[in-house]
């Protein structure tokens, strides 16, 4: 049963990831998505899955589905800053400014598979300097590597960047992951240790200013998402986990969990009033980070020096009933 095997989606490669809980299918020449993550016991699928007929919007929004990594996340006013003296200016394809980041489709080689007795794992990699369009907005190149390590009914990731240019540069990373609610969003309840929310403008770009969490409060005890509409930045508490935990009223959901060090910022989306979906999004810095007064102590703004290697760890565990 811990085992990977090979599939194919729309002519593409899959590698799928095996053990008695769960079916992992990650797409590495679309972008390197997880496109499903498969319930063998609950016989249900947990995300947003692309189907074959939906390629066209893949290719256009792959950040729609599954697990999508966003290099940098969130919101970029104009799609332009500064930093250390180099002006960056990223395409603009949210009207007038820039949205998740330069990381979309680029296809990523696979460097590695394993199957042990305890699970499987597969490394993928991509280097930025490969893709015309992102060295065109990004100059510094950066060599990305990927582990999917499936465990029991726990996946998790591992994301390690080195930094392979000759300037320091900024950094920022985050997922845009997207859990099925099944249309019975007041089954669900989602905890995640919020301090405070951070505030956004009409045009969803951060202020850098924190406000009172309000009626957001009961994400300590557990939300339920019953007629709730979320588009929601949060910054978590000091000395809690980067952890967020959806339960569905029979006992059954998940523990989404990132490393604390890094994953400072939080985003809750539900696509309107929650129905289908929610979106969990862990994040290292602020959306905006780079055109923000404030200290890198509160954006989460990375700044990687030449030769530099930092690794970010976040995993995926399903909770079953007792």
């Amino acid at each position: 049963m811990k085992q990977v095997t090979k599939g194919q989606w729309n002519g593409y490669d899959t590698y799928i990831l095996h053990s008695r809980e769960l079916e992992v299918t990650l797409l590495p020449r679309l972008g390197n998505n997880v496109i499903s993550l498969w319930d063998n016991i609950k016989e249900r699928q947990i995300l947003r899955q692309p189907d074959e007929s939906d390629l066209d919007a893949y290719l256009q929004k792959p950040y729609h589905f599954g697990i999508p990594l966003l290099v940098p996340p969130g919101r970029i006013r104009g799609g332009q800053f500064e930093f250390r003296g180099t002006s960056y200016r990223f395409d603009r394809n949210a009207g007038d400014h820039h949205i998740h980041g330069l990381h979309r489709t680029q296809s990523w080689c696979v460097s590695d598979i394993e199957e042990d007795e305890d699970g499987c794992a597969v490394t993928t990699e991509f280097i930025t300097s490969d893709d015309p369009g992102w060295i065109r907005q990004f100059p510094q190149p950066l060599k990305l590597e990927m582990t999917f390590r499936l465990q029991d009914a726990r996946l998790r990731q591992t994301l390690k960047v080195t930094h392979l240019g000759s300037a320091p540069v900024p950094f920022g990373a985050g997922y845009h992951t997207w859990f099925m609610l099944d249309g019975t969003p007041g089954r669900w309840n989602v905890t995640l240790p919020a301090e405070s929310v951070c505030e956004l403008n009409e045009e969803l770009l951060s202020s850098g200013r924190l406000l009172p969490l309000g009626e957001l409060g009961s994400l300590h005890s557990g939300l339920n998402l019953q007629g709730k509409n979320l588009d929601t930045v949060l910054h978590l508490a000091e000395q809690q986990p980067a952890e967020a935990v959806l339960m569905r009223d029979d006992g059954y959901g998940l523990r989404y969990s990132a490393d604390r060090n890094l994953f400072g910022h939080w985003i809750l989306y539900t696509k309107g009033e929650a129905d289908q979906f929610l979106c969990i999004e862990p994040l290292t810095w602020l959306p905006d980070a780079p055109n923000l007064p404030q200290d890198a102590s509160l954006t989460g703004l990375i700044t990687l020096e030449p030769d530099q290697t930092i690794v970010l760890d976040s995993s995926l565990q399903i909770i079953y009933p007792e």
